[in-house]
């Protein structure tokens, strides 16, 4: 099978689209109608509608004043994603894909998901619109987010579990890969994350970009004066780009996002094609994306997105590393002190930001990307603590 190399979508070496040639044929329209409605008065003013009175924004941006007075330094505000209609910031991109899906005439969507946050945000986008929805989830992670995926298959859609590989979220955008191929001139893939080839990681960040627009204009309603730090959390990317695009051109302002110390792919990986587009990814000795695990499913991937990985080698942005216990400290401190429990996701963030308030001075202002919040990971955590509890005892 020919692939086609094409030269655009690149953030400096990274980026790009290597795919098969018909599918390139696919992804080359996709684009062209993205550039189309993406400035479309109709089109915006649509989104728009969906943004405040469906998913609910703006959301806050909330000052954690307890957080703040016991850790220290720099005054720690969150962006309130985890308050949006499906618990997380996946919504956003959700609803203005399937918004471009409905003007491109299709009649299936696929997605892939990990924690299970895009696949409901998926679902409940395609419930609205009445379009057939498929999600690919590995199999590993429909027994850890059975509760997600619960909600898939209340919403209507079909969750195919994928046991191919480890059977993670990698596994899962292969199987949505491979049924584009099969299926592209009826389907849709709607994408979750800032990954993939061109132009889904521009597409995501476009919807994305809402969190730090909001958050850019909340902070100086507030403060007077930009933050130090935007704190976000990064598996693929999202939540990340879009906590971040407002920011990019703005040198004083630190750009951070933290990784699992478990797939540590901005940290330690080097630059590879994976999934049709070239960034920074963990290798196997053989040259394979290497198996990774997180506690957080969501961030459980061995690639990130390409603009991520222009950001990390140009110095724009700096990553960091936060191990599943000081991720899950940093959930139970937030959970206690100001009653709001994260995902794990984003409490990789919260840790961060934590050893970061303390170098800072209390004059300064972190924002952390509360990317979504924890109900789906409740269950999951009780075990974890639960164990622990028991090897105590035994």
């Amino acid at each position: 099978m020919s692939i086609s190399k094409v030269e655009k979508g690149y953030f400096g070496q990274f980026g790009g689209s290597f795919v098969p040639e018909e599918l390139q044929e696919v992804l080359n329209y996709l684009e062209e109608q993205f550039e189309k409605y993406k400035n479309d008065p109709e089109f915006i003013e649509e989104y728009n509608y969906y943004l405040k009175e469906y998913i609910g924004r703006e959301n806050p941006l909330t000052f954690a004043k307890n957080l703040t007075g016991k850790v220290g330094g720099a005054k720690i505000y969150l962006k309130r994603e985890d308050l949006n209609h499906t618990g997380a910031h996946k919504i956003n991109n959700a609803i203005g894909q399937i918004l471009l899906a409905k003007r491109m005439g299709a009649n299936r969507i696929i997605a892939e998901t990990g924690a299970g946050q895009h696949g409901v945000a998926t679902a409940t986008a395609c419930a609205i619109f009445g379009i057939d929805c498929t999600i690919y989830m590995g199999k590993v992670d429909t027994e850890r987010q059975a509760l997600n995926v619960f909600r898939m298959e209340l919403l209507g859609a079909k969750v195919v579990a994928v046991d191919k590989g480890q059977g993670r979220l990698k596994d899962a955008v292969d199987e949505a890969f491979s049924d584009l191929v099969q299926n592209y001139k009826t389907t849709f893939y709607l994408l979750g994350s800032a990954v993939g080839p061109h132009p889904f990681p521009t597409m995501v960040k476009h919807f994305q970009s809402i969190i730090s627009e909001e958050s850019k204009r909340q902070i100086l309603e507030k403060e007077g004066k930009l933050p130090a730090a935007v704190v976000a959390c990064a598996g693929g990317g999202s939540n990340a780009i879009g906590s971040f695009a407002h920011y990019i051109d703005t040198p004083e302002v630190r750009l951070i996002g933290v990784e699992p110390a478990e797939a540590p792919s901005l940290t330690k990986g080097v630059p590879a094609v994976i999934h049709g587009f070239k960034c920074l990814t963990l290798l196997d000795e053989e040259g394979n994306p290497s198996p990774t695990y997180s506690i957080a499913a969501g961030l459980d991937y061995p690639g990130i997105g390409p603009e991520h990985s222009y950001l990390k080698e140009t110095g724009r942005a700096e990553y960091y590393t936060i191990t599943g216990d000081e991720a899950l400290e940093a959930f139970q401190e937030l959970s206690k002190i100001e009653g709001i429990i994260p995902a794990l996701e984003s409490s990789h963030a919260v840790a961060q930001a934590m050893k970061l308030a303390k170098e800072l001075n209390k004059d300064d202002t972190i924002i952390v990307n509360l990317s979504g919040r924890g109900d789906k990971d409740v269950e999951q955590v009780f075990h974890m603590l639960k164990k622990d509890e028991d090897v105590l005892k035994g």
